[in-house]
């Protein structure tokens, strides 16, 4: 897979891991989830990301999980492997043994967490991790779940190195409008958040690393479609029927939702690993009846 097929695409999967009911990796779940996701317009996949429950991932687990996915999709889209840590001599380390793999087709890796490094940390960080190997790298601003914001310069400043090439940005429509605005024209945009897809897209980001789309994709696809055509005020009314799917998809914590409303549609994906617990029956049961209206 080339890195211009990943610039075409715009709806980029954020892939759960199945779990087993005794909490082991269930790969069996594997190739019906992929496959239509596939058939739902799903450009690409993250593997082992936030999504996955990367924190509760072994290494070994990740490398499974690569591999795996890989067997299934067969070179159709890219597979980019979330390789960040807060150890940025760990993360250059993996970025370098995922390199190696031949089929991966770039990194994600998170801002670092708990360490809140200054944004000159911050720098030396993701530069010493894309100049550590070949792999091209996308940056993950994710200022709710670390802490420390990759502020616009430094993000400016990154985009110059070779080796990174986008962001997954989950900040606002403000950050996402400058960095659409002065970033090099090749620097891959997309949000991280569900429900802003409709505003990155109709911004000129190249679309979104999203969760619903497990579940809407075909919605956000005719959604972007929409927006291609010049057709906003469809768009527009396409949004406004994803958005309270999107919360119910985030009402509690992610993935539990999600994982929760893939169950009920049979693609045996189970429960969370501690300390992120599965959504309750009752809670299940009101998220599901949003999604599926």
């Amino acid at each position: 897979m080339s890195l211009e097929q990943l610039r075409k695409a715009q709806i980029i999967t954020a892939l759960v891991t199945p779990f087993n009911e005794d909490g082991s990796i269930n790969f069996t779940a594997y190739p019906k989830l992929i496959e239509d996701l596939l058939k739902k317009h799903t450009d690409a996949f993250i593997l082992a990301g936030t999504t996955a429950e990367s924190p509760t991932l072994t290494h070994d687990e990740e490398l499974q999980i690569f591999e795996t996915v890989h067997k299934i999709v067969e070179g159709r889209v890219p597979l980019i492997a979330g390789i960040g840590t807060n150890d940025t001599r760990d993360s250059v380390q993996f970025a370098q043994e995922v390199a190696k793999l031949g089929y991966i087709d770039a990194g994600l890796a998170v801002t670092p967490y708990y360490n809140k490094p200054s944004q000159e940390g911050i720098y030396q960080h993701f530069k010493a991790i894309a100049e550590g190997s070949d792999l091209p790298i996308i940056l993950y601003n994710i200022p709710g779940r670390v802490i420390k914001e990759i502020e616009l310069p430094t993000i400016l400043r990154l985009a110059q190195l070779k080796n990174v090439i986008g962001i997954k940005d989950c900040t606002n429509v403000e950050q996402l409008t400058f960095l659409i605005d002065q970033a090099p024209r090749d620097f891959l945009i997309y949000t991280g958040e569900d429900g802003l897809a409709f505003h990155a897209k109709a911004l000129g980001a190249n679309g979104v690393i999203s969760v619903a789309s497990h579940l809407l994709g075909p919605q956000i696809y005719e959604m972007f479609d929409e927006l291609e055509n010049g057709s906003l005020q469809r768009a527009a009314a396409l949004q406004r029927l994803l958005l309270p799917k999107i919360n119910a998809l985030f009402s509690l914590p992610s993935p539990a939702p999600v994982k929760a409303v893939l169950n009920h549609r049979g693609y045996q994906v189970g429960g969370l690993r501690l300390p992120l617990l599965a959504a309750t029956s009752e809670e299940a049961k009101a998220v599901i009846e949003i999604v599926e209206k």
